[in-house]
C-alpha cells in the first residue's frame, strides 16, 4: 500500500508503536449500499477488524455501474468498502444463518441496515444475540425508524423529498432538487460511527453493550440545522433560494466574464472590503446595504449592482483580489478540480492502495489523528474473497 499524501496530514508525531484507536475491535457488518458500509469503513480505517457479510449476490452496489475503475470494478462499491474482508452467508439457508450467527456472536459490534424485523427472522436480532453476548454493541440503520415508519423503504432520494431537504434546494423557479450525492446516507453513517464509539466507551466502563439506532429521516432533520430551527420557531417553512442564503448577503454564486464563482460575505467588514475592491466603496455607507440585515432585505437591488460590476473581469481576477483581502471567494470547481485543489493545499486527500494484484485510488479518511492516523490495509474485497478465513490478523496480506 502506498499513499500519495502523509496519512496524518503531514504530522511528525505519528507513533508507529501505538495501536490503532480501534485495534482489537471486531465488526460483523451485515449492511449494504451506503450508510452502513460508510460507517463500517470509517471504523475499519481506525483499526477495527471488519468482516463484510454478503448474500450470494453481494452488496447491491457491486452491480451499480457505470462508472468502473481501471480494473473494471464499480467505483460506487469501491468508495465505501476498503479495509474489509468479504464472507458470503446465505441467510435463507440454515448453514448460512448459523455461520452468520457465529460471526455476530464473536464480534464486538454488529451493523445492519435491513428493514426492521429482518434480522430477527434469521435469529440475528439484538435481543437474541445479546442474551448470549451481553457486551455486544448492535447498530441498526433504518430509513424511518423501527416504529410506524418501519415499512417505508430507506432510500436517500425519498428521504431528501419527505424530509424537507429538496424543498430548500434548487432554484425558486425550478423544481425541487436533490443534493448531488446521497448526503443523508453519508451523514447517517457518520452518526452511526459516533453512536457505536459512544457505546463502546460505555462498555469499557460497564462491560455491557447496547443497541444503537440511527435513521435517515432523523439524521436529515438534525442536519437541516438553521432551516429546521426557522420552521420550528417561526411557523414558516423556508423556501428554495437557489444558491443564496436566507440570513446572509451577498452569499451566493455570481457570474464573471468567463463563468460562475462564489462570494461568501459573512460580516459588514468583509462587505466594506468587497465594495472597495469593486470600486463601489459608497455601498458600504448606503443605508440599504450598510448592515447585513439591510443587505438581506434589499438583496435584489444589491445583486443587480454586483452583477453589473463583476462581468467586467474574469473569475481568476476576482478570486485572487478577494482572497487577498480576506473575502471568502472561489471558483465553482468540478469534482476532479476539487480533489486537485485539496491536494494543492497539502491535504491528505488521496490514498493509493495496492493489493490482490490491483490498485485502488481512494479519497482518504477525513479525520486526522496526530499519533494514530487512519490506516489503509486492504483494497475493497471481491465477493467472498475471504471465505473460510475466519478472523484473520488485520495486519496480514489479503
Amino acid at each position: 500500500m502506498t499513499q500519495e499524501n502523509h496519512p496524518s496530514g503531514g504530522s511528525d508525531k505519528v507513533d508507529p508503536e501505538l495501536a490503532a484507536p480501534l485495534a482489537g475491535i471486531r465488526v460483523a457488518d451485515f449492511s449494504r449500499v451506503l450508510a452502513g458500509p460508510y460507517a463500517s469503513m470509517m471504523l475499519a480505517d481506525l483499526g477495527a477488524d471488519v468482516i463484510k457479510i454478503e448474500s450470494p449476490t453481494g452488496d447491491d452496489t457491486r452491480s451499480w455501474t457505470p462508472p468502473v475503475d481501471a480494473s473494471g470494478r464499480g467505483t460506487y462499491f469501491e468508495s465505501v468498502n476498503r479495509n474489509k474482508r468479504s464472507i458470503v452467508c446465505d441467510l435463507r439457508q440454515p448453514e448460512g444463518a448459523a455461520e452468520a450467527r457465529r460471526l455476530a456472536l464473536g464480534a464486538d459490534v454488529v451493523i445492519e441496515n435491513f428493514r426492521p424485523g429482518t434480522m430477527e427472522r434469521f435469529g440475528l436480532g439484538f435481543d437474541e444475540l445479546t442474551a448470549e453476548n451481553p457486551s455486544l454493541v448492535y447498530c441498526s440503520v433504518t430509513g424511518f425508524g423501527a416504529g410506524d415508519g418501519a415499512h417505508l423503504p430507506g432510500y436517500d432520494l425519498l428521504v431528501q423529498a419527505v424530509g424537507g431537504l429538496m424543498s430548500v434546494t434548487g432554484d425558486p423557479d425550478a423544481e425541487p432538487t436533490k443534493v448531488g450525492v446521497a448526503l443523508v446516507d453519508v451523514l447517517t453513517g457518520q452518526n452511526a460511527v459516533v453512536g457505536i464509539q459512544a457505546a463502546l466507551r460505555v462498555r469499557d466502563r460497564t462491560g455491557l453493550g447496547q443497541r444503537v439506532e440511527v435513521n435517515l429521516l432523523s439524521t436529515l432533520l438534525s442536519s437541516l440545522v438553521n432551516q429546521a430551527s426557522a420552521a420550528l420557531n417561526t411557523g414558516v417553512s423556508p423556501q428554495r433560494m437557489g444558491n443564496a442564503h436566507p440570513s446572509i448577503s451577498p452569499y451566493e454564486t455570481f457570474t464573471a466574464q468567463d463563468g460562475p464563482f462564489v462570494i461568501a460575505v459573512g460580516n459588514d467588514g468583509q462587505f466594506a472590503r468587497l465594495a472597495e475592491i469593486l470600486g463601489l466603496s459608497e455601498l458600504a455607507a448606503d443605508p440599504r446595504f450598510a448592515r447585513n440585515e439591510y443587505r438581506v432585505a434589499n438583496r435584489g437591488q444589491l445583486r443587480t449592482i454586483l452583477d453589473e460590476r463583476l462581468t467586467a473581469d474574469v473569475v481568476a481576477h476576482w478570486v485572487e483580489a478577494m482572497t487577498a483581502s480576506g473575502i471568502p471567494a472561489g471558483p465553482v470547481n468540478d469534482v476532479g478540480q476539487a480533489i486537485e485543489f485539496a491536494t494543492s493545499l497539502g491535504l491528505a486527500s488521496v490514498t493509493e492502495m495496492t493489493g490482490s494484484g490491483r490498485t485502488s485510488r481512494q479519497i482518504s479518511n477525513p479525520i486526522t489523528l496526530s499519533r494514530t492516523p487512519a490506516q489503509y490495509r486492504l483494497v475493497p474485497p471481491d465477493i467472498g474473497q475471504h471465505q473460510g478465513a475466519d478472523w484473520l490478523p488485520t495486519e496480514g496480506t489479503q
